[in-house]
């Protein structure tokens, strides 16, 4: 299972538990055309959290007003129904072999839609938290740049997915084509995508200088992002996650 919440994190969080809701199956549109590899280069808008110095799942720094929010899974910020948010989680944007080349940031504020809080409801596996290093004025996104949240983009998408599995210390990363796999969740193959993983973004059109681009997506949902490494599942980003995202921003 691409569980993020390990025992490092149930270690913090009260009541670990797994999803099994099922998900319908569709045959179109899961095939990866290139195969998971470790990046050339690190995507400084892309990271790996934290917590007791250990990278446990992968975040993304969205556009906002204040310029310090962070997009990932809920399962990384919240264990759902009957847990509470976690503490301690620092977000290292552009992780790679062991090297933080923009420093490690303080994350705070976590924020999950109520259905997840409430009852771990898979279609609603997104989270928000907010960024923020000590003794820089500078905000996270004029460091990181960032990428362009979307609501109710529909499901059928050539994205780049990206996370940080626990058994590597350097992102993989995929192009490939999402799907609709149930009412609220989407599906992409891409093969490789471990624990770790859970919260990496699925960008649309992003730009080849920048690498940056529009996020219709974040490894979660079904079975905390599935239990094959080689496809992954994201909550779909319906009203319920922009709502949550105005939220964040309006704190600008």
């Amino acid at each position: 299972m691409r569980r993020a919440l390990l025992l490092v994190l149930c270690a913090v969080l009260s009541g670990c538990s797994a999803a099994s809701d099922p998900v319908a199956t569709d045959a179109g549109g899961t095939a990866a055309t290139v195969a998971a590899t470790p990046a050339p280069r690190t995507n400084p808008a892309i990271g790996a959290l934290f917590i007791d110095g250990t990278h446990f799942c992968t975040a993304s720094v969205v556009h906002s007003a204040p310029g310090d929010l962070l997009l990932t899974a809920a399962h990384c910020l919240h264990d759902g129904e009957g847990g509470e948010y976690a503490t301690g989680i620092s977000f290292a944007p552009g992780y790679h072999d062991g090297v933080a080349p923009y420093g490690y940031w303080d994350v705070s504020e976590p924020q999950v839609p109520e259905g997840w809080a409430d009852s771990s409801d898979p279609d609603l596996d997104v989270g928000f938290a907010t960024a923020h290093q000590a003794g820089n004025t500078k905000t996270l996104e004029s460091v990181t740049g960032a990428n362009t949240l979307v609501t109710g983009g529909g499901f059928a998408h050539s994205i780049t997915l990206t996370g940080y599995p626990d058994e590597r210390e350097a992102p993989v990363v995929c192009h490939g084509t999402s799907s609709q796999a149930d009412t609220y969740q989407m599906r992409v193959g891409c093969p490789g995508f471990t624990t770790g993983t859970s919260g990496g973004p699925w960008v649309v059109d992003p730009d080849p200088a920048t690498e940056l681009g529009t996020v219709v997506g974040v490894i979660g949902g079904y079975l905390y992002g599935g239990d094959d490494p080689d496809t992954s599942y994201s909550s779909y980003f319906d009203t319920d996650v922009a709502t949550l995202y105005r939220k964040m921003d309006a704190r600008g």
